[in-house]
């Protein structure tokens, strides 16, 4: 199959573009003008770039409309570490996510695949399920929604097939060095303190691979609607930062408690994976 990537660079564009070769199909990469392709150099010579941003299409539109794709996996977003949750940023990945939808669905792709985030749902102490209230408490996650849910009706006019794959907590490879993972890694490798929350909170991680793999089972099962990306497995971060300082072999440098929570993190988010399970996926590696 003929499939477009946007953020094909980035971290699970690189692992979702790198799937989907494996797998035998053809990519074309929406890379940004700018972009360092480090994360991907090992299957460039497999795959076609183009280079734009979502907010000039007239950049890649011709040849975009030329290679005529089937599918799209749509990843591009802002989401700078630190930075994306509120950020306006937001509302311009919205809108140009918007502008590439339509054009897409105007000249006969198949099906569309965007990635959402599980801040779009009501916060609960229950395994959330693509069923439950969304109800996003920041402007990343409400834009989210937003695309998915303008993006249904869209395609629904359009006759386009449209995917939604809700991540939770993901790490591996390639990570950002910002997010706590790779950060806490980093900092005992070097011999630095690193210092954390009490870490009561309780998440659902899933590697990137297997990340990427979810997306490569919706676009193969053509599989339409809302579909949870996750492992279905609770763990504290205290639980993670502590394997790492074991695995290191330095538990001394890991500092429980010298940072505060912060006000608008939940203490429970973990999600069903049964709906995306009964399409034949399921998690190859284990935290």
């Amino acid at each position: 199959m003929k499939v477009f990537v946007t953020g094909a660079s980035g971290f699970i564009g690189s692992h979702v573009t790198r799937a989907l070769i494996n797998a035998g199909h053809d990519v074309l990469a929406l890379v940004t003008p700018s972009a360092d392709l480090w994360r991907i150099n090992d299957v460039l010579h497999k795959l076609e770039i183009t280079r734009g941003t979502l907010q000039d299409l007239h950049a890649f539109q011709d040849q975009l409309l030329a290679w005529q794709p089937q599918a799209c996996i749509h990843l591009a977003w802002y989401a700078e570490p630190g930075k994306y949750l509120n950020s306006s940023e937001n509302l311009v990945s919205l809108q140009g996510s918007l502008n590439l939808l339509q054009l897409l669905a105007q000249n006969r792709c198949g099906q569309f695949i965007g990635a959402g985030t599980c801040a779009e749902y009501e916060i609960t102490r229950d395994r959330l399920r693509e069923t439950d209230i969304t109800k996003p408490e920041t402007l990343y996650a409400a834009a989210k929604l937003s695309f998915q849910m303008l993006g249904e009706k869209i395609a629904k006019q359009t006759g386009l097939l449209f995917t939604w794959g809700r991540i939770f907590y993901l790490y591996g490879k390639q990570e950002d060095h910002r997010r706590i993972i790779p950060s806490a890694i980093l900092s005992i490798q070097n011999g630095k303190p690193f210092s954390a929350s009490p870490g009561e909170q309780i998440r659902d991680y899933l590697y990137i691979t297997d990340v990427a793999n979810a997306f490569l089972t919706l676009l193969e099962q053509r599989a339409a609607g809302v579909y949870n990306i996750c492992s279905s497995e609770v763990v504290s971060i205290r639980f993670i930062l502590d394997l790492i300082g074991n695995l290191t072999g330095r538990p001394e440098l890991l500092i429980h408690g010298a940072l505060p929570y912060r006000d608008w993190e939940p203490m429970f988010i973990c999600g069903d994976n049964s709906k995306l399970s009964r399409l034949g996926w399921e998690p190859k590696i284990s935290l």
